[in-house]
């Protein structure tokens, strides 16, 4: 069924994909209440990207195949990006490397607080540690679900840059 599909509805596929994720991240921020960590919204971004260059080549590609092409390849390129930052956040919540101190809480960072930012109360629920697992599914993080959903969308846009118009 793919194979019948052009490039302007396989680029749409694929920011539907981008969206729809994008909608499920902000449904467990907003519905559920799981706060995101500073990797979390690092993976949104190439998603939001995406999304806007399918809306582009949608738009574009009767009038410009050879742009959309180009573009859609910026989209798989966005993709392989986001899978690569969920493997390293994938990594950080398992344990396999370190990562960034400003969000997996090392011990330099709370000798850097003053007294009043550890007692404050305001940003206790602001601080959300990227090597915590908020929530998992089958055994994968929302991180590693990530990771798969974008080698699954990098796979749309891959086939899109080949497309017919």
């Amino acid at each position: 069924m793919m194979r019948d599909l052009n490039l302007p509805k396989l680029s749409a596929l694929a920011g539907l994909g981008s969206a729809a994720t994008l909608a499920g991240a902000f449904g467990f921020q907003y519905l559920g209440g799981l706060a995101p960590c500073a990797m979390c919204l690092w993976q949104r971004w190439p998603h939001a990207g995406a999304a806007l260059v399918a809306l582009f080549i949608v738009i574009i590609a009767a009038i410009a195949p050879k742009l959309a092409r180009g573009l859609a390849l910026i989209g798989a390129g966005a993709m392989l990006v986001n899978a690569g930052i969920a493997l390293y956040h994938t990594g950080v919540e398992r344990g396999w490397w370190q990562g960034p101190t400003s969000c997996t809480g090392g011990a330099e960072d709370i000798l850097s607080l003053s007294a009043n930012e550890l007692l404050s109360t305001d940003t206790a629920p602001a601080i959300v540690m990227c090597d915590e697992v908020a929530w998992a599914f089958a055994g994968l993080s929302m991180a590693s679900w990530n990771g798969l959903i974008c080698l699954a969308l990098f796979v749309i846009w891959a086939k899109a840059a080949t497309a017919k118009v």
